[in-house]
């Protein structure tokens, strides 16, 4: 390598540095490629050589750490394609296997099931992922703010009346409630809105009527026992919540941006958590009804209260979206219509999804007190509106 001028003078001035300190931080100084005065004082250029050394280790160490994270970054992107080759040829090898797998009666009949409560579902939730990420977006929290009424008594039922108004799935409704809270609005109407938002919407209450086209009561009964549950937890709330249960919401992500990256944020984010979790009901659906013993079925179904228990425990853990599940619960022709009544009506107020949401948003603490009382709440609301309209 060629020496520049510079760093020849400075190896000279390191050589003669070694007969005192101040030609050693001179020296040093030079090396490093700074200017040094002339007869600086020695702790001086002490103090020099040691940030000079700081810096040479801090640049090693930056580009030792850099070249590290390409080399990871590098060896993360060159296993893709060979994962994607393997499976590949897997499928290839087993191709055989897996067509005579697939031909068997049993298999069938769940892509039957799987496929049918896929196509039918699949326009509902797309119509209702655009609306909700609509009215996120382009209709202000200030707006709920000031239509409802400033008693709370009297803002339930109205904010659960506005759930009937404005579309919106459970993915879009917690954040709408945690705008609303941080806005002023009191905390018993936002939840029943919350509550209600996902439940009784014109897009859901469309696609139970499709789903049962044979039950109009169903629509009815899924509209009453909803709307009954929803107030019946703001006003529980508005009764014995407290304050400090219930964190302050933060700032949407989406707030601050565009309206138009906003909205199709929100479009990409409800689609893929509420397009997975149809996807995961309806294997579920397809599997309860060609790889479960119809026995057990009839035997679960025969017995109410456990019929109606195994169905809501089964709509907390599929966590399917609203504009969807009327589609899966028409598929279990084995319950009761008031079993199926209380799929529907748990499902959007508490599943695993929402569980998640509302620790997000509300805290740990308030999702730990809400969610089971919301359980027991919905599955009494669906018995007591079965019962009489079913």
């Amino acid at each position: 390598m060629t020496r520049t001028p510079d760093a020849d003078a400075g190896a000279g001035a390191a050589d003669e540095g070694r007969e005192g300190p101040a030609g050693a931080g001179a020296g040093a100084g030079a090396g490093a490629g700074a200017a040094s005065v002339t007869g600086a004082a020695g702790a001086t250029d002490v103090a020099d050589r040691s940030h000079g050394s700081d810096r040479s280790h801090g640049s090693h160490g930056s580009h030792g750490s850099h070249g590290s994270d390409r080399s990871d970054g590098s060896g993360a992107t060159g296993s893709s394609p060979l994962i994607l080759t393997m499976l590949l040829l897997t499928l290839v090898l087993l191709q055989g296997p897996i067509r005579g797998l697939l031909s068997a009666p049993v298999m069938q009949s769940w892509m039957t099931v799987f496929v049918a409560v896929l196509v039918q579902a699949l326009p509902f939730l797309v119509l209702g992922v655009l609306l909700s990420a609509a009215i996120a977006v382009f209709v202000p929290p200030s707006f709920f703010a000031r239509a409802l009424p400033a008693r709370p008594a009297l803002a339930v039922p109205v904010a659960g009346l506005a759930g009937a108004v404005l579309p919106g799935c459970e993915c879009a409704s917690v954040p709408v409630a945690g705008a609303l809270v941080r806005r002023g609005v009191t905390p018993a109407a936002a939840l029943a809105f919350l509550l209600s938002a996902p439940a009784i919407n014109p897009i859901v209450l469309t696609a139970t009527a499709v789903a049962f086209p044979r039950e109009p009561g169903m629509v009815v009964a899924r509209f009453v026992a909803s709307l009954l549950v929803a107030c019946a937890m703001g006003w529980l709330w508005q009764r014995l919540g407290r304050t400090d249960w219930l964190r302050t919401p933060r700032r949407s992500p989406h707030e601050g941006e565009g309206r138009g990256a906003a909205f199709w944020g929100s479009v990409r984010h409800d689609v893929m958590h509420a397009g997975g979790f149809l996807v995961v009901g309806a294997m579920a659906a397809a599997t309860l009804k060609a790889v479960v013993p119809a026995s057990w079925l009839r035997t679960a179904a025969g017995n109410p209260l456990v019929a109606i228990l195994a169905l809501a425990v089964l709509a907390v853990l599929l966590s399917i979206c609203s504009e969807a599940d009327a589609f899966v619960a028409a598929s279990l022709t084995e319950f009761s219509l008031t079993a199926k009544l209380a799929f529907l009506v748990v499902g959007p107020m508490i599943d695993l999804k929402l569980f998640a949401m509302q620790a997000g948003t509300f805290g740990r603490g308030f999702a730990l007190r809400f969610a089971p009382a919301t359980f027991v709440v919905a599955i009494a609301g669906a018995l007591l509106t079965g019962a009489v309209l079913l």
